[in-house]
């Protein structure tokens, strides 16, 4: 990964990842591995919608313990997300930049403004 001059990441990735050394974790942490962490991560926080309605899930961020729950699983989310990137020698940034380039071509705003339609439709 890029240096922390052009990745405002790495700061957090270098702490993430000395976090994980100093405690002999990087052995479990196959790409494989940290995909499925990832993806039940994520739903652990989708868990924070199970039998809500979208008006409901909204009003319960003004509760402090769904807010502080919430804020643990998008963290979750993020620093494994940020392992994956790790292992993968992959730069979040530059990749988030790339699909974005590619999904202002996908959906230009003129033919998909108002509209849940894949590109492929539009």
């Amino acid at each position: 990964m890029p240096n922390s001059e052009s990745n405002p990441l790495a700061p957090l990735t270098a702490r993430l990842t000395a976090f994980r050394d100093a405690r002999d974790w990087r052995q479990f942490h196959s790409l494989k591995n940290l995909m499925l962490s990832l993806s039940l991560e994520s739903a652990e926080m989708l868990e924070l919608t199970q039998w809500k309605d979208e008006g409901i899930l909204e009003s319960d961020l003004a509760d402090e313990r769904v807010r502080a729950r919430l804020e643990e699983e998008v963290a979750d989310v993020f620093l494994y997300l940020l392992l994956i990137c790790e292992r993968a020698e992959i730069d979040l940034m530059t990749a988030a930049e790339h699909k974005m380039n590619l999904n202002e071509a996908k959906y230009p705003a003129a033919k998909a403004r108002g509209k849940a339609t894949k590109y492929t439709e539009l």
